[in-house]
């Protein structure tokens, strides 16, 4: 038998076609808004829910952030997010640092040494980046980290199918230090592979998959990453060309 529903919506008895009308109207109706009375009650909304957030992050989210660094500079903010970190290691961060969004920070305690992730000064980590750590980040000074980055040194399991099935951990050659130089910039999405060096004042193109070393200077971009070219003037007093827009990834 058709449901209640299906009659209702195809029959052409009045009484289903005045429902139907009445939800129909129902699903449209709309106000008017007297701007008067709306714009004060919207700005003084937008006005609280600023002091709101600011008292979240000022007494909340920051003071959760600093106490669990090893160490940390003056001027470093969060945004309105408590940040997830977890297993055992040091988070050590510059002056003027501003972690942004909810940023995940995890320690894989698998060498003998305490892992450790280090942001430098005037750093911007933006809304869902990833940093996993069994050995070492180190990220520079004045780094863009765009949205949803993950930098990582290690695998997080072994190669060999009958180690990982035993739930072993990697091997430590397969644990290698990242570092990102100053002054780069990492697009929405990147992923920085363990062992990679970022050379200093380098852009990292949007979802790029970075699995080996970039020079200093260099727009890198693809899967795998590859050098797209230099971001040194010309010999003769001429920038080199300019790329496509959506070769490189904005920063928020």
């Amino acid at each position: 038998m058709p449901s209640l529903r299906a009659t209702v919506k195809h029959s052409n008895h009045w009484a289903a076609r005045l429902l139907r009308g009445a939800v129909y109207g129902a699903r449209n109706f709309t106000l008017p808004v007297p701007r008067p009375v709306v714009v004060p009650l919207v700005k003084g909304f937008i006005a609280l829910r600023a002091v709101y957030y600011w008292l979240v992050r000022v007494f909340v989210c920051e003071p959760f952030f600093k106490a669990q660094c090893a160490r940390y500079g003056d001027g470093v903010r969060t945004g309105t997010f408590l940040h997830w970190i977890m297993g055992a290691g040091d988070i050590v961060v510059g002056d003027r640092v501003h972690v942004e969004g909810k940023v995940s920070f995890i320690f894989a305690s698998i060498l003998p040494e305490r892992p450790r992730i280090e942001l430098g000064d005037d750093t911007y980590v933006s809304h869902l980046c990833t940093f996993i750590a069994a050995r070492r980040i180190t990220v520079g000074r004045h780094v863009h980290i765009a949205n949803g980055v993950t930098i990582f040194d290690s695998p997080g399991h072994p190669l060999d199918a009958e180690r990982r099935t035993a739930g072993m951990a990697p091997d430590p050659e397969d644990i290698r230090a990242v570092c990102i130089g100053d002054k780069v910039w990492i697009g929405t999405g990147a992923r920085i592979f363990p062992g990679v060096t970022v050379g200093e004042g380098s852009v990292i193109g949007m979802g790029a998959i970075v699995t080996r070393d970039v020079p200093p200077y260099s727009l890198a971009a693809g899967n795998p990453a590859r050098v797209i070219r230099s971001l040194r003037p010309a010999r003769d007093g001429h920038d080199a060309p300019t790329l496509p827009a959506t070769t490189i990834a904005t920063h928020p």
